[in-house]
């Protein structure tokens, strides 16, 4: 599980910068944001809820975001990144987004 976290947390800072360097539609940029998501989604289905649930994170602003919060900090994290809600819906059946939001 950690070193999966770590690839998210990798990816996710791979994502930001290619959108800083060549734009949110870049190839690289959106092969980035695919990658995070798919991650995330593997570290939910082998994880949640017992290690891993989703929350919707309040305090973002603009798009809705869910936070993927670590039951146990992996060093200091305490959560796999955030996942935009509108994609959790397309990417996770009704069944799994209640199943990973059982806190």
């Amino acid at each position: 599980m950690e070193k999966l976290v770590n690839e998210i947390v990798a990816i996710n800072h791979a994502w930001k910068v290619a959108c800083e360097l060549f734009g949110h539609d870049s190839p690289l940029s959106t092969s980035s944001q695919d990658l995070k998501t798919c991650l995330q989604v593997r570290l939910l289905r082998s994880y949640a809820p017992e290690q891993v649930y989703l929350i919707e994170d309040k305090k973002a602003e603009g798009e809705r975001l869910y936070s993927l919060c670590l039951r146990e900090p992996i060093g200091t994290r305490l959560y796999a990144e955030h996942l935009p809600i509108r994609i959790a819906q397309k990417v996770l059946t009704d069944k799994e987004l209640v199943q990973f939001k059982n806190v």
